[in-house]
């Protein structure tokens, strides 16, 4: 897939917005469509949310759409369950990934198996949002990159953005998918940069990697707050040390763009993986899997993780360590390169 989608956006105005703003942005498009979307969560309606993504939403739609909750996670999204089975299209807010943990039984044994347990007879059309990763220097059980919980778990979608536009058109792919979504916000970069983004709604397709940056040496599989320092590392190899990387960002981890990861692969014969999350059990291990399988015959050299570790996520002194940076993940690119 390319980096312009093919969308429903027109050519109206726009907005630079920062990512969380287009989070706010996409929730009131969609909630302004369609009146059975709902927003429901702790500190949704007149505070706005913990990072201000529902700022202003109580004002303009009111309590019965704009749910403050009780700080019970499972009961948000349990509620948020027999909601969608009934109807409604609710998307509830959890704070911080980490906190997602008490809602975990109802996503998994509900709402990803409703259309299956109920023979089709229901669907389950919701969007479960946290802000998830680490950067932020923020306390125990708030920098979780556990993404690979929810992709190992058939009937759920699981989706990242990396930027103010994506996020967007993502979120109204979301709402609108008959299917329960798990969106996780790269809440490194809610602030980080700006971007254009249309006033008006629009998607941006579920299932669909972008390619950042085209290349011929190495490809990088990246997604979240990870492209960024991925991108630097790519821009300066090719600067500096004439190594040319191409970037996917695959944006959806569920279902995953296996023909654009392979794709790339077969013109390059190389590949890195990048992400925050621990490496065990991590999503480089399936992409690197889906690659053996798939196209070894392409393979000049084996496949390299960069990751976080397999430690619990540290605390301030530690966590720049730990999160993948643009030094590491040159680092790693340059061993593959060089093999």
């Amino acid at each position: 897939m390319s980096t312009q989608d093919a969308d429903t956006a027109g050519s109206g105005s726009t907005q630079n917005l920062t990512l969380v703003q287009a989070v706010r942005d996409g929730l009131y498009g969609e909630m302004e469509r369609d009146d059975s979307v709902l927003v429901m969560g702790e500190d949704v309606g007149q505070n706005g949310g913990v990072f201000r993504a529902t700022q202003g939403l109580y004002d303009e739609f009111g309590d019965d759409r704009v749910v403050d909750t009780p700080l019970a996670e499972a009961g948000i999204v349990g509620t948020a369950v027999g909601m969608a089975a009934y109807g409604m299209r609710p998307v509830p807010e959890i704070q911080f990934m980490g906190f997602i943990y008490p809602a975990f039984d109802q996503i998994i044994s509900h709402a990803a198996r409703m259309r299956t347990r109920s023979r089709g007879r229901y669907t389950c059309p919701m969007v479960v949002r946290a802000p998830y990763g680490g950067g932020i220097r923020a306390p125990e059980h708030h920098s979780e990159s556990k993404e690979a919980f929810f992709v190992h778990e058939p009937g759920l979608k699981v989706v990242i953005p990396s930027t103010p536009y994506d996020t967007k058109g993502l979120l109204a792919s979301a709402i609108r998918d008959p299917d329960p979504v798990v969106f996780l916000e790269p809440k490194l970069i809610y602030r980080a940069f700006r971007e254009e983004v249309p006033d008006e709604t629009y998607t941006v397709p579920l299932g669909e990697a972008a390619v950042r940056r085209e290349g011929a040496d190495v490809s990088v599989y990246t997604w979240g707050a990870m492209t960024r320092p991925t991108m630097e590392a790519a821009e300066e190899l090719a600067e500096n040390e004439g190594i040319d990387c191409e970037v996917v960002d695959l944006r959806t981890l569920s279902p995953m763009d296996t023909d654009t990861i392979l794709e790339s692969f077969k013109k390059t014969g190389r590949a890195v993986v990048v992400h925050e999350a621990p490496k065990t059990g991590g999503l480089a291990g399936e992409i690197t899997a889906t690659i053996q399988e798939e196209a070894l015959l392409y393979q000049e050299a084996p496949v390299n993780r960069v990751t976080g570790f397999d430690v619990p996520f540290p605390l301030y002194a530690l966590e720049d360590y730990y999160l993948p940076e643009a030094a590491r993940i040159a680092d790693g690119i340059r061993e593959t390169v060089e093999f």
